[in-house]
């Protein structure tokens, strides 16, 4: 273990990561994160954990799954930073994920333009609702029949 002057609480590392200590906590039992215990079972971080958390924070924060970063975090050492091809290694597995989901919010800004004014929001016609017409057959077919109105 680190020598303990240098450890951090689990209130200091959410104070300089940005991140709550239930987020921390929540890191923790998805084993994103492993602090070490005091005798009296404080958690205590080593200052490298903070680049860890701003990995976790940045990769969550453009939609990549907890469960996918603790994957590619797997590999890293426990006991020291990891070094930049380490880092990169991480960051590369991403790259194509973040580059579709900035594909994707283009191409939503640019619907977004077109949809202004139209109002319409169909349910089954709607590219922003639903997407590749995904709800179209299970609205069909849960759709109840139509009766025809009366006038008179």
């Amino acid at each position: 273990m680190p020598h303990p002057q240098s450890m951090l609480t689990v209130g200091e590392v959410a104070r300089r990561s940005g991140a709550t200590v239930a987020a921390l906590h929540h890191y923790e039992s998805l084993g994103l994160l492993t602090p070490h215990r005091t005798a009296g079972n404080q958690r205590r971080y080593p200052r490298h954990m903070l680049r860890r958390v701003a990995l976790i924070r940045m990769a969550a924060g453009v939609g990549i799954p907890l469960a996918d970063i603790g994957e590619a975090m797997a590999g890293l050492p426990q006991d020291r930073a990891p070094d930049r091809a380490e880092w990169q290694r991480i960051t590369g597995l991403w790259r194509e994920a973040i580059d579709e989901r900035i594909a994707t919010l283009q191409q939503l800004r640019s619907q977004f333009v077109e949809c202004i004014g139209c109002g319409c929001l169909s349910m089954t016609r709607c590219s922003i609702v639903n997407p590749d017409d995904r709800l179209a057959p299970a609205t069909a077919a849960a759709a109840p029949p139509r009766r025809a109105r009366r006038r008179g």
